[in-house]
Formats: C-alpha cells, structure tokens, sequence
C-alpha cells in the first residue's frame, strides 16, 4: 500500500501485482513479454491506485509530456495589465485541455533567456511544442526552435525566416482602416503611440501608419515608441500633446497605454472627441466602461488563440504545415472618434 499522500508509482504497481517494475511497464505500454492474464491484472491495479505516469517518465519512454509552452519575454506587470495574453491563453487552453495538453507558461526578461528556457524545456522533455509571440527585427528565436527540432507556431506572424509556421495577423490592414476612419471625420494630424517598434507586428503598423498617412494626404503624423507600459504612454502622450501642431487624434497600441493617455488629455483641458480623437488597437471591456467609450480594433483574442493551439496541434500530429489566411481586426468605431452631427456609431 502506498504511504498517505503519496503519489502511487510503477514500484508499487509491481509489488502489488507480484511482478518486476519491467514486467510491469511492459503490461502497460502494450509490449510482448507478459501473459495476457498479467496485463488484465496490472490494469486493474493501476486503476485500484488511480495511477498515472509521471511527465518525465513518459517522456523518456517517447510519450510526450502532453504540454505546450509558452514564453513572454515582457516586464512581468505589463503582462499582467495587458488583457490580450489573457485571452489568448484562454483559448489555448479551451482547444488543450480537448485533448488532455496542458499549458506551461513562463515570463522572462529578454529573448536570449527565453531561448534558454526552450533548450532546457527541450532537453528536460518538458514540452511537446511551443508558442511563440512578439516576433523582433531579426528575431533568433524562430531559427533556434527549429534548430531543437521543437515544434513551434508563431502566434501573430508570419515569421520572415520561414523557420515555423503561424497564425498571421495583418496589422498593415487594421491601420488602413484606422487611418482611413479618422480621414474621414476631418482629421489631419494624428499621432501613434505605439509599442515597441523592434516588434515586427509594431514595426509593420507603423510602416502601415506612413504609407496610409501619406496616400490619404495627411498632413502630419507622429510615432512614439513605448514599451507598452502606462508610465510610457503618459509620457508619450505628453510629449505628442505639446507639439506643434497639435495632433487631433491619438492611436493607441493597447488599452494600458490609452488609460495612462487619458488623464494626459484631461489635464490639458482637451475634451474627447472634439478636440482631439483616440482609437485603441485592442477592444477590452475598458474601452466600453470609460467616458466616452473608445473606438477601438477588435479581434477575437480566444478564438485566435484557438487557432494558434490547433495549428500546433496538427502539427504534433504530423500534418503538413499550411499557411491559414491573415486574420484582419474589425474597427467598433464609438463615441471617442465621434463628430458633431455623425450618424450613431457601432456601440458594440
């Protein structure tokens, strides 16, 4: 009998049946070498003491670990305001737990840790596959998971190299229609405060936000790079309200930042929208709480996570790898963006 508490092992399994730990194990795993009569009574054991491999042991046997990881290189407390990793994780999670996967997740300081975590998630077999976020300019990630032999998806690609497979997400499209909106209501000076511009998904808007601005004939515009933080849009956003000429609308990269850039706002007596507009890149229940609700991007952040579970999914189970097609925002326009006499907005 197994001592109170304690997990029940392959040992204990043996011993209660009479029978080597191999015998043992070979009952379990289906291989020749026991009597059927032995098999019949190792499984009726193992459901006496409602065993269960250890992750380790079925990973040294080539089981897998039935875990997917997922790695954040980010300031742990900008990850925990920012309701997007939240609700990717979610919808990981919901696709998973289908299929008895379990999701490991870790936040580091910089991507050379987080390669370092995969190597060791690697080589410890803690992990049957990975998720990857937030691609930089010439990220050495993608390279050195396939370089493991890891198989990984990239959440939010695609990935420039072609080392993994994604689930892309076209950002340039968003911003056209971000610009595109504010055009329309009269606006010739915006700025975008985006996050941080090495990320290829914040680098390739902020290529969108140029090249849109400058097809529809603005007449100026202004990035400033945070690092997605509340302490960096206020600072943002006052730097962006004290130019000349003052910009009449605001693009923010995430709800944090949009918060903080509020109160900037408020203190220079500007009102919303009629002196100055604000669009928020992701829709989170805050943009509909604040006064005036925000107009705002949004994605379905479970469903994408979703998808970026199956992908790696399909993947495990030796699928070809296929590009899907690129998931394009919806723009819920709202009071923040409104002009006097428009028509009603989305309020959706």
């Amino acid at each position: 009998m197994t001592g109170q508490g304690r997990r029940p092992t392959l040992r204990d399994i043996a011993e209660r049946c009479g029978i080597s730990e191999a015998a043992a194990s070979f009952a379990l795993n289906g291989r020749p070498g026991v009597s059927e009569a032995t098999r019949r009574r190792v499984l009726e054991v193992v459901e006496e003491l409602d065993w269960t491999p250890h992750p380790a042991a079925r990973a040294l046997t080539g089981a897998g670990s039935s875990t997917v990881g997922f790695v954040v290189a980010r300031d742990a407390r900008d990850v925990g305001t920012e309701l997007f990793f939240h609700r990717l994780m979610t919808g990981m999670q919901t696709v998973l737990s289908g299929r008895h996967y379990g999701l490991l997740f870790q936040v580091v300081a910089d991507v050379d840790e987080e390669i370092a975590t995969y190597q060791k998630w690697w080589h410890e077999r803690r992990v049957d596959g990975v998720v990857l976020v937030d691609l930089r300019q010439d990220d050495p990630r993608p390279a050195a998971v396939a370089a493991l032999g890891l198989p990984g998806v990239v959440a939010g690609g695609p990935d420039p190299g072609g080392h993994l497979p994604s689930v892309p997400v076209d950002d340039a499209a968003a911003m056209r229609a971000v610009m595109g909106h504010l055009r329309e209501r009269g606006h010739d000076h915006v700025a975008y405060l985006s996050g941080t511009a090495a990320m290829l998904h914040v680098h390739r808007r902020i290529e969108s936000f140029e090249r849109t601005g400058h097809d529809l004939g603005f007449a100026g515009l202004r990035t400033l790079s945070t690092d997605f933080s509340a302490a960096a849009g206020e600072r943002a956003t006052e730097t962006a309200l004290t130019a000349t000429p003052r910009p009449t609308g605001l693009i923010y990269d995430n709800e944090v930042l949009a918060v903080a850039g509020l109160d900037v706002v408020r203190r220079h007596a500007l009102r919303i929208p009629d002196d100055v507009a604000v669009v928020v890149w992701e829709d989170t229940p805050v943009c509909t709480a604040l006064r005036p609700a925000l107009t705002a991007l949004r994605r379905d952040a479970v469903g994408f996570g979703a998808d970026v579970a199956r992908r790696l999914l399909n993947l495990l189970d030796g699928e070809p790898p296929t590009e899907p097609a690129e998931l394009v925002p919806v723009l819920v326009t709202r009071a923040s963006t409104r002009c006097v006499n428009s028509p009603q907005d989305q309020e959706g």
